[in-house]
Formats: structure tokens, sequence, C-alpha cells
């Protein structure tokens, strides 16, 4: 629940090339923290609608295959959104984030790979290449998106809305950046690069936002 949560994790400071250590819930400085009552408004479409957006709800990615990907679908879910690479020192994490799944994914936990090309281009390939780099190479099950802007004004409009309630210090700053959402929508919090998915940091959040 969002109040556990609340109980074991404060502020994030995310570092723009973090190492690759496995960090520990000892070891962060802060995670800030979104709650529903927080957040503040957002929501800019590229189309350029402004829309109030309250949760993650709100908002619709492009799934890899090219079908919308209303995250309204996953409501009553913890979800964890992780803008990813193939060519990233963390690429590996691929495989974390598959196991992170396995294992909580029954107790509702929906795992969202956002593929960006906004760090070192490390994400040039087409839609199909990425699905199927995936998949060989790590065995993912879980939903990808179509390749998506992370960072500035040209943001998908989800991030943005995260940008906003988390603030920017909290936005991705490279690859394999992660926001765990609650099961009502809300932002919980953000983890770098270096929080690798099964770690004890990462996990101890997801078991309480389940």
């Amino acid at each position: 629940m969002l109040l556990t949560v609340a109980a074991i994790i404060s502020s994030l400071v995310i570092s723009v090339a973090p190492s690759a250590d496995d960090a520990r819930a000892t070891d962060i400085d802060a995670i800030r923290l979104a709650q529903a009552g927080d957040a503040p408004d957002a929501g800019k479409r590229a189309s350029g609608e402004t829309k109030r957006a309250r949760t993650a709800y709100d908002f619709t990615l492009t799934a890899i295959n090219g079908a919308p990907m209303p995250l309204s679908k996953y409501e009553g879910k913890a979800i964890l959104l992780v803008n990813t690479a193939s060519l990233c020192g963390y690429t590996d994490q691929y495989g974390g984030l598959q196991a992170l799944y396995e294992t909580y994914g029954k107790r509702g936990l929906v795992v969202i790979a956002a593929p960006s090309n906004d760090f070192g281009g490390q994400e040039p390939g087409a839609e199909a290449e990425i699905k199927a780099f995936c998949e060989v190479n790590f065995g993912v099950r879980f939903p990808l998106a179509e390749k998506v802007t992370v960072t500035g004004a040209a943001a998908h409009p989800v991030y943005l809305w995260a940008r906003e309630a988390l603030g920017a210090e909290n936005a991705p700053r490279w690859n394999f950046h992660k926001y765990l959402i609650g099961r009502d929508g809300a932002l919980i919090a953000a983890f770098p690069s270096n929080v690798t998915p099964m770690s004890r940091t990462l996990r101890d959040a997801v078991e309480a936002a389940l």
C-alpha cells in the first residue's frame, strides 16, 4: 500500500552517470514520494491537448506492435515503468526485470519497458528489432512499448506527469530509470539506473506497493 511505502522511502538523488553497483536501501540518499493527493495537474498530450491528469491511468502508451496500451488496463495493479535501451551497460537488467515480473506478477505487478533512444543513442533499432532482441536474449514476456522520448519538453505525457509529480531531480537521467506506480495509479517512487530489478531496495518497495 502507498502508506506503507511512505514509511520506508523518503526522497531520491539521481546521478547522471550512475555506477552499476547493486544499491541497497541504506545506500540510497533519498526517494521522493508522490501521493495521490499531492501530485499536481499535468498531462500535455503530444497533439497539444491539455488534460488534467490525476493518475497514471489517464495516459496511454503505444505497444511495441502498434496497438494502444492504455495504462488504465492495469488498474488495480502496481506498475514498474522503465525506460530501456538495447546497447546500454545496464541492458542486462532486462533479465532482472523479467525475474521481477515472474516473482511478483501473480501478486499484481506489471513491468512495462519503454524503449528510448534519449541517452547515448543506445536504442537505435526499430520496434521489431527491439522486440526480438528482448525475447531472444532475455526471454522477456512483460509488456513492451514503442520507443518514446522520456526527457525534455517532447517527453511522452506520462513522463511529463511523473516529472511534475516527483520533481526534475527524479526524472530519468539515463537508461533503466524506474518509476513505481501504486495500485491506485499514483506515483510512489523513482529509482535510478543503478538500482537493479532484483535488489533488496526495489523488491522491498514492490512488496510494500502490493
